[in-house]
């Protein structure tokens, strides 16, 4: 999954309940507090099995006490806190401790003489406390937000205002009745707004305090881990009713002919021409010429391009979908066509179902199934393998229900790679993923890879032998970030490595935008991917896009980090100069999409060949491109209008005006209202 904490499939709650600083001398895991026996509780866990627990306790004195310890893949997080309640009922003091792999997690907040004051990894300020206002802390364990959570249902109007900035609101989703016995119960979920910028299932017992979330990973009372799959259908469902209305809203194909005039327009997947019209028709592309040279049909609805530029529709090839909500944000962005690297199965077809019927607003989704071994590091939505015979009837499974792809994750056996991805070629199905714990680039490949994903596990054939034994952790990222600096690319064994992914046509998906998140910033700093969106965006997502990179190892400076994002940028441009195919993907939200470009142009592509990555080159891959990907007669009218000039500026792509798929036109403003976007991207130089 994503390599910054699950980026994509944990959403923002989660996140913020992750996040952390880079101070100096975090709280030691021996001072951190210890839990009483009589301690509530809840299990972390995803479908790969349980990957903490987070406990809270109320003392004598009325303070709310939280420890939490998870353990994501070898990423760990250790964080307690203690909050007191003020007597209007909303937080007055917190004071959180302890760490995370970016660092020290120390926070505070107070409330006193009128002023409400805070100091958290990223931010620090003070505001005139008024009234009832929860502060939203942006670290910490499960406990800050569940007392947040837990004021919403409370509150007679299910409001709440929120510190920084914002509210949280609630409303009635749906019931379910989980457990055997007597520990029968009836759980509630709502659909809380304000911890992200869509609505978030949140599940509440009936004493009206939380029982779980369930976002990609699950926190959840203990004893009813077995309710985890119930839970996710169930909010899956209900959740489905609202986004059938979304979808009913924006589906509306066009009435007749549609000419986009005067445009500037990507052609030939490689080129841009000026002043041209391109007519579609029942969601066909009919007609693509020079404006004054091409006759617009009688009665055809005409969008005036003049300053204009018309693109293939954008892909983003590594988009772990979410939620239903991602499907008006990635449209927003003029994101057509996705390839979904690893997700939760019974998500991903009851989401292609309800797509196929007209019920989800959601790009073409190209799902891999995600195939990794049982151990302390297995992906959180991983099919899980114990043996050979269990990973060939994944792939065989994997091939009956409709997946294009598998991926393999950092604890899949070694040795049963070459076997799996046999079978996966004869089933006509492509191969790609991170490379397993003990394997190196040239091992993968020579085991059958279509693709190495993310560009440190192309690197990973010039990391010393400690990074590669235990690259399912945290060293995937953290081996590249100190050694990568060091990479000769004109030497071996860089330059066998790219020499045989161009001669055997391996695809790289590099995700630059995960490496520059992971190596570039300090915490507080937002990055490039992030600052076109300031003040569009929810303050709990802009404030959860401030967390830093990686905490700097002992005896590296942030500069050794900056060095060797900046050698595997490069190394993207030797690949694409030597012809390995690249292809453009976020592990992210889709807001990243653009910055990916901006990195590739800025490693020695041109524009058009950085928009090709994001275009033809992924639909070639998907062998999806005999109909998309590529403006020209007799194509899908997969299109994005967007204003300025990328063939000058690729960040102008981030300037989405109109988007049409599948014979549907839609504004993307529009789609940004949905996607709780208020307004445009700022223009970037």
């Amino acid at each position: 999954m994503g390599d910054k904490t699950m980026r994509r499939s944990v959403l923002v709650l989660a996140l913020l309940a992750c996040a952390a600083t880079a101070r100096a001398a975090p709280a030691s895991l021996e001072e951190l507090a210890k839990p009483p026996a009589d301690a509530t509780g809840f299990t972390i866990m995803s479908s790969a099995g349980v990957h903490g627990h987070s406990y809270q306790w109320v003392t004598p004195d009325g303070v709310h006490h939280g420890r939490e310890s998870l353990n994501l893949r070898g990423q760990l997080f250790e964080t307690d806190s203690a909050t007191a309640l003020g007597p209007d009922g909303s937080i007055s003091h917190m004071e959180i401790r302890g760490f995370t792999p970016s660092g020290d997690s120390a926070e505070t907040f107070d409330v006193h003489g009128g002023v409400a004051t805070w100091k958290s990894p990223v931010d620090g300020a003070s505001a005139p406390y008024a009234g009832p206002a929860m502060y939203l802390a942006f670290g910490g364990p499960f406990d800050v937000n569940e007392i947040v959570a837990d004021a919403v249902i409370a509150s007679p109007d299910h409001r709440v205002r929120l510190l920084p900035g914002g509210e949280l609101t609630a409303e009635p989703l749906t019931t379910l009745e989980v457990g055997d016995g007597a520990a029968r119960k009836t759980i509630a979920a709502w659909a809380v707004t304000g911890f992200g910028g869509t609505p978030t299932p949140v599940w509440f017992d009936n004493k009206g305090k939380l029982f779980a979330i369930d976002a990609g990973l699950t926190w959840i009372r203990p004893g009813y881990e077995a309710a985890q799959p119930l839970i996710d259908k169930a909010q899956d469902q209900a959740m489905g009713k609202r986004s059938a209305a979304i979808a009913h809203r924006f589906l509306q194909k066009t009435d007749g002919p549609v000419a986009f005039t005067h445009v500037r327009a990507f052609l030939d997947g490689d080129r841009f021409a000026d002043d041209q019209t391109v007519v579609v028709d029942k969601g066909i592309i009919t007609m693509v010429g020079a404006a004054n040279g091409t006759t617009v049909p009688a009665g055809a609805r005409i969008i005036d391009g003049h300053g204009d530029t018309l693109v293939p529709g954008l892909w983003d090839s590594h988009q772990h979908v979410g939620d239903d909500f991602s499907g008006p944000t990635l449209l927003s962005l003029g994101v057509t066509s996705v390839r979904d690297p690893g997700n939760v199965t019974a998500l991903t077809l009851s989401r292609a179902a309800r797509r196929a019927s007209g019920d989800l607003l959601m790009p073409h989704v190209y799902p891999s199934m995600l195939m990794d071994g049982k151990g302390p590091y297995t992906a959180q939505v991983g099919e899980v393998s114990t043996s050979l015979d269990e990973a060939l009837g994944i792939v065989r499974k994997a091939k009956f229900e409709g997946f294009v792809a598998v991926k393999f994750y950092g604890s899949f056996n070694p040795a049963w790679v070459a076997p799996t991805a046999a079978l996966a070629h004869q089933l006509g199905m492509h191969v790609h993923g991170h490379i397993p714990a003990g394997m190196r680039t040239m091992d993968a490949i020579n085991a059958g890879y279509d693709e190495i994903t993310h560009i440190y596990f192309v690197a990973m054939q010039a990391m010393p032998d400690e990074v590669v034994a235990k690259s399912n952790t945290i060293a995937r990222m953290e081996g590249p970030a100190k050694y990568a600096k060091g990479m000769d690319l004109s030497a071996d064994p860089m330059k066998s490595v790219i020499a045989t992914m161009a001669s055997k046509h391996i695809t790289s998906d590099p995700t630059l935008v995960v490496v520059e998140s992971l190596m570039v910033p300090e915490n507080g700093d937002l990055g490039a991917a992030y600052a076109p969106f300031v003040g569009t965006l929810p303050p709990t997502v802009e404030r959860g896009f401030r967390a830093g990179g990686l905490a700097v190892a002992p005896g590296y400076t942030r500069a050794d980090y900056r060095a060797s994002f900046r050698k595997l940028e490069d190394l993207v441009g030797a690949m694409h100069k030597a012809g390995v195919q690249i292809v453009a993907g976020t592990d992210g939200s889709g807001l990243e999409l653009v910055r990916e470009l901006e990195l590739y142009v800025d490693s020695g592509f041109t524009p058009s060949e950085a928009l090709q990555a994001a275009t033809l080159a992924p639909a070639r891959l998907q062998h999806a491109d005999d109909h998309t990907g590529i403006i020209s007669p007799g194509k899908n009218a997969d299109l994005l209008l967007v204003s300025g000039d990328p063939s000058k500026n690729i960040g102008d792509l981030r300037h989405s005006r109109m988007v049409m798929m599948d014979g549907a036109l839609m504004i993307c403003d529009e789609l940004r209202g949905v996607a709780g976007i208020s307004g445009r991207p700022k223009y970037s130089d």
